[in-house]
């Protein structure tokens, strides 16, 4: 007998009044919401200007959404053509269906042209960004459980996934709710990404790669668990093969980037209407000011005396 199990829900659309919003959709618009305010807060913090976050995601959402739905198309092709199949359901992305590794590939993409347009560096913008896009992962997830898609192998924990739909070839009953896991597993990358940004004082995209790597070995344990049609390569889902090939490749930047380019960029963006005095002017006026305190005189009162000496000696000229 069952005593404990998360419900499924009996339908995925969440009515507005006369207008219908799908639970995934909604999922994936609040994710978005919460990485664009985490993201702006952690751009203010390191010299940006409030506003710019939002302004290069106006660039990095749409790309990225188009590259999570042709990541998924892609890989998962038998679900839209060939016999019994409606290939128009390949354009119907508020059904369910995008790949993270293409979202971020493409968005990137995205952010990129942003970037450009605004003269800052991406990898920095990326750095602010990294925490907030786990946590969007962890809320778009949730998206998954309206659609009763993407669980495990059957289980009777007290924390098992009830599924009750029969369509699509799914078989009532209950599984490990690995979308549960994955949103959890992103809520845990988030907050490591936030404290080792802190602690280490992460740069020049090390806190994105961070993300990056640690997402990827929590993936590859989730997706193993995963019994819904993929396809497999000596054993293995392509997704698990695409999450050692990108955790390596992480790994790699953040080794090399740490020698390459230690610490972390000391500005961020440009200043409307005037450039940042460079770190090397301003630790020579930090010791200037320094040397003359120990020296008893004030900076003040050495400029003051400079400019009454040059409007006397404008005088007698």
């Amino acid at each position: 007998m069952e005593f404990a199990y998360i419900p499924s829900p009996s339908r995925g659309v969440v009515d507005l009044g006369p207008i219908p919003l799908r639970g995934y959709a909604f999922c994936i618009i609040i994710g978005v919401f919460v990485a664009v305010w985490l993201g702006n807060k952690r751009w203010v913090a390191r010299g940006g200007q409030p506003g710019t976050v939002a302004d290069i995601s106006v660039w990095a959402v749409p790309f990225g959404l188009v590259g999570g739905r042709l990541y998924h198309v892609i890989t998962d092709y038998q679900l839209y053509f060939g016999d019994g199949r409606d290939w128009v359901d390949a354009f119907k992305i508020w059904e369910g269906g995008l790949g993270i590794w293409g979202a971020i590939a493409f968005g990137a993409v995205g952010a990129w042209i942003g970037c450009r347009r605004r003269g800052i560096p991406l990898p920095a913008w990326a750095d602010a960004l990294a925490p907030g896009i786990a946590f969007a992962q962890a809320i778009g997830r949730w998206g998954n459980w309206f659609n009763q898609e993407l669980y495990g192998r059957e289980t009777d924990v007290p924390w098992a996934l009830k599924i009750t739909s029969s369509d699509d070839g799914r078989v009532p009953g209950t599984y490990h709710p690995t979308f549960l896991y994955e949103s959890l597993w992103c809520i845990g990358v988030a907050l490591l990404v936030i404290w080792a940004d802190r602690r280490f004082k992460l740069g020049h995209g090390r806190a994105f790669a961070l993300y990056v790597a640690s997402y990827c070995v929590g993936r590859f344990w989730i997706e193993y668990m995963r019994v819904d049609d993929a396809h497999e390569f000596l054993g293995l889902r392509l997704n698990n093969w695409t999450a050692l090939l990108v955790f390596l490749l992480a790994v790699v930047y953040l080794v090399l980037s740490a020698r390459l380019r230690p610490g972390r960029e000391e500005i961020v963006e440009p200043v409307p209407g005037g450039g940042a005095p460079s770190s090397d002017e301003g630790e020579a006026e930090g010791e200037t000011s320094d040397a003359l305190s120990k020296a008893g005189v004030k900076k003040a009162d050495l400029d003051k005396a400079g400019s009454d000496g040059g409007a006397e000696s404008a005088a007698k000229g």
